[in-house]
């Protein structure tokens, strides 16, 4: 299983997008439409103090119906936050989420947010790993040992 540094290194746009726990929950979606994501980081100052996604939005406006414009993200953020380290695996990550029902996972080292890995990312690099195994496997029963 790879670690979450290499699936990091792989991705198209590593890039964190943060928001702050005071901004308003209408340019929280503002900024993941721009950056086409599902979720944000909310950072006060350096520190992670929670995320704010979809999900969170949908539940907590629009069914009470709220307004996004008046409502801090700090009302709807998920807090505190489940994270990864770089050294764990793609397994642990899939396991972690399926059992907390997550969809996205920041990766802290020495108490820094390095990045985040979303279930997408985890998806596309076990399915990339399984079709390695595969084609080696073929390779393997073909007779095609590199012998």
């Amino acid at each position: 299983m790879k670690s979450v540094a290499a699936i990091l290194k792989e991705k198209r746009d590593p890039s964190v997008y943060t928001i702050g726990p005071d901004a308003s929950v209408f340019e929280a979606l503002e900024r993941m439409a721009e950056h086409n994501v599902g979720a944000l980081l909310v950072m006060e100052r350096e520190r992670l103090v929670g995320i704010v996604s979809e999900r969170d939005y949908a539940r907590k406006v629009i069914l009470l119906a709220r307004s996004s414009r008046d409502l801090p993200v700090r009302a709807i953020m998920s807090s505190p936050v489940r994270y990864v380290s770089l050294h764990q695996t793609s397994e642990e990550c899939m396991a972690l989420m399926t059992e907390k029902r997550l969809r996205h996972l920041p990766v802290v080292d020495s108490g820094k947010v390095v990045g985040i890995v979303s279930i997408g990312d985890l998806v596309k690099s076990i399915v990339a790993e399984q079709r390695f195994i595969i084609e080696q496997l073929e390779h393997y029963i073909a007779g095609d040992r590199g012998v």
